[in-house]
């Protein structure tokens, strides 16, 4: 007897020492309770360890209890795992209340990733089957949650039984089930396809909500349904007739506007997608069904309050249906006029869908979006940087050669006086315009030095090549540019492409600019120290960067030629940069200033004026082959021709030769950046550069990114990417981002983008150029980052490219 009191002791003492597990309120209130939180996690490992043991014990009467604990520990943030089996326990039991938690644990702790999911797969076929509608609508919330494709399968012949059933409560559901299955499994469209045309003779709000949401979803996906449903398109437009003048259904009204849950997605603010969106999935490329709505269309735009927000967010969905649908002509005015009346709204939202909404139609619909230029003018002196960056953006869209002085000075006074990240967008912006639609060459270049004198540093990459190429061309505004730029350099010599353009020209055409018979601008005497003193300043500046001094030296250079005073200053301060620690400096200068002493007379000869672009000659027919890119990016002087290069190969016979035999070899570019031909050097044409292989770098859910590959032989430094999206998914992916950024040793510039939606089942891919520009050769890496919307969900991706082709930078 005393060995079996000791035994039965040892048994039982355990189950004294172990305290009272919490119940669900009392848990919470501790957890709330707990000051630090390390007391809070104490307490919740100790009643999950209290969770475990009756999991163990195998508890069936408060499994329930312990299990709805375990689910607000999971939604605290703490593993709750372990917790997965009882959730099929208390789903498989006969009881509502463990139906209701396991369901609710099923929806949080398992999903497609978990293959304990498929466990449950015949619980929720035997719940749907049993005619209990609390437990059926628990298996259909469940399923259409956390329900996989292979479920999805298994288990449609329910819920397509369930669409057809008395009780509005199931047929919600059933028909939110079946949307989920859809998007799941597209090829179940057969299934679905013929209860709803039964389901849209409904009039219970929910339900017919619910049936225009399925039938988008089988629209999107299916084309076989989208035909089915074009039939059903008068009944849509009666549907959404009585909403407009009746009323569907009065307690779901909203600010005097008449149901707009059914008309319009951007109230409601959930995934449902309603009548208008519907009818513009169905007049998509099909003029019947268009014109079928045309009439209903006019009447919501122009029936509808506009003094709600529910009011607006319905007129903006029916103008977004009537530009995607085969509209009338004054129907498509009337949808522009509505977006022209959002730019005066005082709500910063609704001016800003109004700005990119017209941004998407400037290009079908420009002569009426112009009628509303001056708002839109108006809305680049927003606060909010989205808005100024859209009106932006719309501005320089609407800009054409009946407009381009006036919108040119407003864009000039907006880029003195915008935010410093517009200010790239807005030069850049501007200097496309005034190429493509300059009235006047002298316009033309007072527009480019404008935008190079406030925005300098801004500007794009090729705008220095750009305007010397223009100035160039012009020879009767030779004087007139030299004496802009000398007065500009005069004022500010931090402006780097300004700089650059000005010492070109000064090198060029410095005997104009001391004439001093220009009659266009007011006189200015110079004289030759002025000069040369301010190209010394450039030298000697701080700001200077090497490729400006290259220009500057240049241009003293150049200057030696066309001064009548001595050459001794030009020849000092030559003599000074052979010893600099630039390479490409010190080198030009030891050339230069070999010309001086060993080659002087042929100084004058190799240091000529540039030879006048022909615009009608072989020069223009080859540029016209060349891309557009290439073209801009291109140096201001052309290539020397094969009978000119073969005098350069020739030079070192030709320093032997008497001055009066020489012969005068072709003039140099003094871009220091350009395809200089350097003069101790034996040119040689390069061979051709091999191809570079395209290379791929993202793919997810049907989306791809590739990279494509060009260096433009004129300026190896430079290399050109295009970026390709594509998409083989079947749905659009919408507001595409791509950004880049490089490491800060080179120099990156993006272009816009082809678009911002790339279609589905591999439609019209989007493209941007990435122009990079890596002089001294270093290993190129890029970190991308991109952002679209896919399948109602937002995705954003930054990702490094390490494994770039080593052709794309030696």
């Amino acid at each position: 007897m005393p060995g079996q009191r000791v035994f039965l002791h040892s048994r039982t003492l355990p189950v004294r020492m172990v305290a009272p597990s919490l119940k669900l309120q009392d848990l919470i209130e501790e957890i709330r309770g707990a000051k630090t939180q390390a007391q809070e996690r104490e307490v919740i490992q100790k009643e999950c360890a209290h969770i475990r043991a009756s999991f163990r014990d195998g508890d069936p009467v408060h499994r329930h209890r312990q299990l709805a604990k375990l689910l607000y520990v999971h939604m605290l943030g703490y593993p709750a795992h372990f917790g997965q089996m009882e959730c099929l326990k208390l789903i498989a039991s006969s009881r509502f209340t463990d139906k209701r938690v396991g369901y609710l644990g099923a929806m949080l702790l398992l999903d497609e990733r978990h293959d304990a999911h498929l466990l449950i797969t015949n619980s929720i076929k035997n719940d749907l089957s049993q005619g209990i509608q609390p437990v059926q609508g628990l298996a259909l919330c469940t399923l259409s949650t956390m329900g996989s494709a292979e479920m999805c399968r298994d288990l449609a012949p329910e819920v397509e039984k369930l669409l057809l059933q008395p009780s509005p409560y199931l047929r919600k559901k059933a028909i939110l089930t079946a949307v989920h299955m859809i998007r799941k499994v597209p090829e179940l469209s057969s299934v679905f396809l013929p209860p709803c045309v039964h389901l849209l003779h409904e009039r219970h709000h929910g339900i017919l909500l619910g049936t225009i949401t399925l039938i988008t979803e089988l629209c999107e996906r299916s084309p076989a349904a989208l035909k089915h449903f074009r039939k059903v398109v008068p009944q849509l437009v009666q549907i959404l007739r009585t909403l407009v003048t009746t009323g569907y259904s009065t307690e779901h009204s909203i600010s005097g506007v008449s149901d707009p849950f059914l008309q319009d997605q951007e109230t409601c603010g959930a995934e449902e997608v309603q009548i208008l969106r519907l009818l513009r999935i169905l007049g998509r490329n099909h003029e019947e069904s268009s014109e079928t709505m045309n009439d209903l269309l006019a009447q919501v735009a122009t029936n509808t309050d506009t003094s709600r927000n529910a009011g607006n967010a319905v007129l903006f969905e029916t103008v977004l249906t009537i530009m995607d649908i085969h509209s009338a002509a004054g129907l498509r005015v009337l949808a522009v006029n509505i977006l022209g009346r959002f730019l005066l709204n005082s709500d910063r939202n609704i001016r800003y869908v109004a700005l990119t909404s017209l941004l998407r139609l400037v290009q079908s619909d420009h002569s009426a979006v112009q009628r509303h230029r001056p708002t839109v003018v108006d809305c680049l002196q927003e606060t909010d940087a989205s808005l100024s960056r859209r009106a932006l953006e719309l501005s320089l869209a609407l800009v054409n050669s009946s407009n381009v002085r006036a919108m040119m000075q407003e864009l000039q006074a907006f880029l003195e006086s915008c935010p410093p990240d517009l200010r790239a967008d807005c030069a850049s912006g501007i200097l496309l315009a005034a190429e493509r639609f300059a009235p006047t060459k002298r316009w033309h270049i007072d527009t480019i030095l404008h935008v190079l004198t406030t925005a300098g540093t801004h500007v794009r990459d090729d705008a220095v090549a750009n305007l010397t190429q223009l100035i160039g061309g012009a020879q009767e505004l030779h004087a007139y540019s030299v004496r802009r730029l000398y007065n500009a350099l005069a004022e500010d010599i931090s402006q780097q492409p300004l700089v650059q353009v000005a010492a070109w020209c000064i090198g060029e055409y410095g005997d104009l600019l001391l004439e001093g018979n220009c009659e266009e601008i007011e006189p200015l005497q110079v004289d030759e120290e002025e000069v040369l003193a301010l190209l010394e300043k450039v030298l000697q500046s701080h700001m200077s960067l090497p490729a400006t001094r290259g220009y500057a030296l240049t241009a003293l250079m150049k200057l030696s030629t066309r001064l009548q005073g001595d050459n001794n200053r030009i020849r000092q301060v030559v003599s000074i940069y052979r010893s600099c620690l630039d390479v490409e400096l010190q080198q030009r200068a030891v050339e230069y200033d070999t010309l001086f002493q060993k080659y002087d007379h042929m100084r004058a000869a190799i240091l000529e004026k540039m030879p006048l672009v022909e615009r009608d000659g072989p020069q223009a027919d080859e540029e016209a082959k060349q891309s557009k890119e290439a073209a801009q990016l291109s140096e201001a002087a052309p290539a020397p021709t094969e009978s000119q290069a073969s005098q350069l190969l020739d030079l070192l016979d030709l320093l032997d030769r008497a001055s009066g035999d020489a012969q005068h070899p072709p003039p140099l570019d003094p871009s220091p950046g350009g395809a200089l031909v350097y003069l101790l050097d034996l040119p040689c044409a390069p061979p051709p550069p091999a191809p570079i292989p395209d290379l791929k770098v993202f793919e997810r859910e049907g989306v791809q990114l590739n990279l494509s590959f060009i260096r433009p032989p004129e300026n190896p430094a430079l290399l050109l990417i295009t970026i390709t999206a594509t998409n083989s998914s079947e749905g659009d992916v919408t507001n595409f981002i791509c950004q880049a950024a490089v490491p800060k040793s080179l120099q990156l510039q993006l272009q816009a983008p082809s678009g911002n939606t790339v279609p589905a089942r591999g439609g019209l891919p989007i493209t941007q150029l990435f122009r990079i520009l890596n002089p001294n050769k270093a290993p190129l890496r890029l970190k991308l980052r991109l952002t679209y919307n896919h399948f109602h969900q937002s995705v954003q991706e930054i990702f490094e490219v390490n494994n770039l082709p080593v052709e794309s930078w030696q």
